[in-house]
C-alpha cells in the first residue's frame, strides 16, 4: 500500500478558535477540574470557571499594555500552569504565541524575536529576563508572577481592569479558524530556526478529533495526566488543547528529581512520554533487581511481557493469542512483579502515548506486556502534533500507527513519507524558499523521514532521509534501528551510528553513569571499572544489534565517550533527541580514530 488515510470525525465552524475548546468546555462542566497547580507538595484543582477568569483578566491587561490581534507574543518559560496560563491569555488578545525554550541562549532568542517581530515578552523570571535583554534590550518584558513592584502579572491585572468586556470579546472573537495561533520554531542544527506557522484550525481540529479516537485515553471518568514535557514544544501544547476539549484535568511539572514523586501523589490516569523515560525506567528496574539478586527472575519477567504482546499481536491479525502456558506465566508476574513497574507511573496509568522520537519494539512489547499499554505515534513541528497513532483497538507494536483523522499519508518513490491533512502547518515563516522545497504541487507535506506502509494502513518509519548512511561501498544503512538497538542495553545512555562514505559502520556510545556503577558492584569490578571490561560487556550490545542487519551494515568498531549527553551541554534537544551534528561537530576527532 503506498497511501493511508483517516476520514475527519469532527468538523468545526470557519469563525472557530482555540478559545472556543475551553467556552464549550466552560459551558459543560464550569465547576469541573481543569487544571492542577502543587503548591507546598500538594495538588490543587483550578475549576474551568476560575481557569477562565484568569486568563480573561490577564488577557485585559495585555491589551491595556497595546497588545493586538495578529501581534507576536514571546514566552520563555519552563513548563508549568503559568505557560498555560499566558498561552491562552494571548489567544483571547487575538495574538500569536512564540514558545521559546528556556534552555535558549541569547543569540537563538534574538533571531526568535526579531523574525517573528514579537511585542511582549512573558519570562518566568529574572534570570531568563536577564537572557532576553542580552538579545532585545529593548523589549518588553513581563514576569510571569504576581510579585508587586514590578512589570508581572500583578501589575497587568491591574491595568486591564480599564478594558470592557466587549473589547476584550471583539478581540477573541477576531480569529478564525484560518488564522495563525502559534509561531513555532524548528530546533535547528545549521543556520536560523524556520517559525512553522500553527494555525488555529490546527490546533482546534486536532484537539476534537483526537478526543473521539481515543476515548479510552480522553473519554473515562475521572480522567487526569500530568504534563512534564516542555511547552515550547508543540506536540505537549497540542495534547493541552485535547484535554481542554475533552474536560481532562491536567497537572504540570519540569523538574525531573520529584517527577516519580509527582507521578505517585497525582495518580494519572494515562501519560505522553518520550521513549528516553521507558528507557530509564526499565534501565533502573533491571539494575535494582540485579542489585537484589533477582535479575534471573526480572529477566523472566521481561521474556513473559514480551511474549505475552507479541502473542496479543499475533491474534489480532488472527493467528494465535497467547498460550494457556504463556497465560499463566504471565498471570503469575502480574501479582508479584508487574504491579511495581506500574506503580512508577502512578498506579493507575493503563495507556501511554510516546512520541517526538522512535521507541525500540522490545520497550514497547515490554511495557504493553507488564500493563502499561504504550501508544506510539508520529509527527513533527510541521505536523502540529502526530500525524498517526496507535488506538487501543488498532495498535501493531513496531509501527507508529494510522492516519489521525482527517489526514493522509502516503509514500513517495524514494520511500520518503509525505502527509497532507488537518494538522499541517500553514507553512515556514517569511521563508518562501523553504516552502516551495517542503510542499509537492499537490500540498503534501515532504518530511524527510522514509518509511513504509503495511496492508492495514500501519506505517513504519525506517530512516531519516538525510540521516541515511552510504557507506563506501555504496550499502545504505539506516542508523535509527541500529541506535534504538544500542540503547536498550542498561549501560548506554545514548548512541550514533556513523559511517557516510566510511569502510565501515562504527558507533559512538555514552554510558549511563549509575547503570556503571551497579552493575560494576554487581559484577565484583573495581571502581573506576577498567575498560577492558566495559569493552566487553559492550561488545554483547553490538553483537546483539548486528543480528537485525546484513554484514554490509553490521557495527564493526565502537568507542566510548567519556562524556554524559544533556540539554545544557548542547547535545540534547528539550525533548531529550540526540542532536547529531552538534555531537558529530564535537567528537570529530573520535569519528577519525575509528577509521585510522
Amino acid at each position: 500500500m503506498r497511501e493511508s488515510s483517516t476520514e475527519l470525525m469532527v468538523d468545526l465552524p470557519a469563525d472557530f478558535n482555540v478559545t472556543d475548546l475551553l467556552l464549550a468546555q466552560h459551558q459543560r462542566a464550569p465547576q469541573a477540574p481543569l487544571y492542577a497547580v502543587k503548591s507546598d507538595g500538594s495538588w490543587n484543582d483550578v475549576s474551568t470557571e476560575c481557569f477562565l477568569d484568569q486568563v480573561r483578566a490577564l488577557a485585559k491587561g495585555m491589551i491595556a499594555r497595546g497588545v493586538q490581534p495578529g501581534d507576536s507574543v514571546a514566552v520563555m518559560s519552563k513548563t508549568r500552569y503559568e505557560w498555560t496560563l499566558a498561552d491562552f491569555a494571548i489567544w483571547f488578545t487575538g495574538a500569536v504565541t512564540v514558545p521559546i525554550y528556556e534552555t535558549s541562549s541569547a543569540h537563538q532568542v534574538s533571531w526568535i524575536l526579531e523574525d517573528s517581530a514579537a511585542v511582549v515578552v512573558l519570562v518566568e523570571n529574572e534570570e531568563k529576563a536577564v537572557t532576553v535583554r542580552q538579545a532585545a534590550p529593548d523589549a518588553q518584558l513581563i514576569l510571569m508572577n504576581y510579585d508587586d513592584g514590578a512589570s508581572s502579572f500583578a501589575t497587568l491585572i491591574s491595568a486591564g481592569e480599564s478594558v470592557s468586556d466587549e473589547e476584550l470579546e471583539s478581540a477573541r472573537s477576531s480569529r478564525t479558524l484560518e488564522d495563525v495561533a502559534s509561531l513555532v520554531y524548528t530546533s535547528g542544527t545549521t543556520g536560523h530556526p524556520k517559525g512553522c506557522e500553527i494555525t488555529h484550525a490546527n490546533f482546534a481540529l486536532f484537539a476534537v478529533n483526537t478526543v473521539e479516537f481515543l476515548p479510552e485515553l480522553l473519554k473515562q471518568e475521572n480522567a487526569r495526566t500530568i504534563m512534564f514535557l516542555p511547552l515550547a514544544h508543540v506536540l505537549a501544547r497540542a495534547v493541552q488543547l485535547v484535554c481542554v476539549a475533552g474536560g481532562v484535568k491536567l497537572g504540570h511539572t519540569s523538574n525531573a528529581t520529584e517527577l516519580l514523586e509527582d507521578l505517585a501523589a497525582y495518580k494519572p490516569t494515562f501519560l505522553l512520554v518520550v521513549p528516553r523515560i521507558f528507557e530509564k525506567i526499565y534501565s533502573t528496574a533491571a539494575q535494582k533487581a540485579e542489585a537484589a539478586g533477582k535479575g534471573k527472575l526480572f529477566r523472566a519477567a521481561d521474556a513473559t511481557a514480551v511474549a505475552y504482546s507479541r502473542a496479543l499481536d499475533a491474534g489480532a491479525q488472527g493467528g494465535r493469542g497467547p498460550s494457556l502456558l504463556l497465560r499463566a506465566r504471565h498471570a503469575l508476574f502480574d501479582r508479584v512483579l508487574y504491579p511495581k513497574l506500574r506503580a512508577v507511573f502512578g498506579g493507575e496509568v493503563v495507556h501511554t502515548v510516546s512520541g517526538a522520537s522512535p521507541l525500540s519494539e522490545h520497550l514497547a512489547h515490554f511495557f504493553r506486556g507488564a500493563g502499561i499499554n504504550v501508544l506510539e505515534g508520529y509527527g513533527l513541528t510541521e505536523s502540529t502534533a502526530p500525524c498517526t497513532t496507535n488506538t487501543v483497538g488498532l495498535s501493531r507494536v513496531g509501527s507508529v500507527g494510522i492516519p489521525m483523522p482527517g489526514t493522509t499519508l502516503r509514500i513517495d518513490d524514494q520511500g520518503e513519507v509525505q502527509v497532507n491533512g488537518v494538522g499541517v502547518f500553514k507553512g515556514y515563516h517569511n521563508n518562501p524558499s523553504a516552502n516551495a522545497e517542503a510542499f509537492t504541487e499537490d500540498g503534501f507535506f515532504r518530511t524527510g523521514d522514509l518509511g513504509t506502509l503495511d496492508e492495514d494502513g500501519f506505517l513504519h518509519i525506517t530512516g531519516r532521509k538525510k540521516d541515511l548512511l552510504v557507506t563506501a561501498g555504496g550499502k545504505n544503512v539506516a542508523p535509527g534501528p541500529l541506535e534504538e538497538k544500542l540503547r536498550e542495553h542498561p549501560l548506554v545512555a545514548h548512541a550514533l551510528v556513523v559511517g557516510d562514505n566510511r569502510p565501515f559502520v562504527a558507533a559512538l556510545v555514552t554510558l549511563d553513569p549509575e547503570a556503571v556503577q551497579n552493575w560494576a558492584a554487581a559484577n565484583g569490578h573495581s571502581t573506576p571499572v577498567p575498560e577492558a571490561a566495559l569493552r566487553a560487556e559492550l561488545q554483547t550490545a553490538v553483537d546483539s544489534t548486528n543480528e537485525l542487519v546484513s554484514r554490509a551494515e553490521q557495527i564493526r568498531k565502537f568507542t566510548i565517550l567519556d562524556a554524559e549527553f544533556s540539554v545544557d551541554s548542547g547535545h540534547l534537544t528539550p525533548t531529550l533527541k540526540l542532536k547529531k551534528a552538534a555531537v558529530l561537530k564535537e567528537y570529530s576527532t573520535a569519528v577519525e580514530k575509528l577509521y585510522s
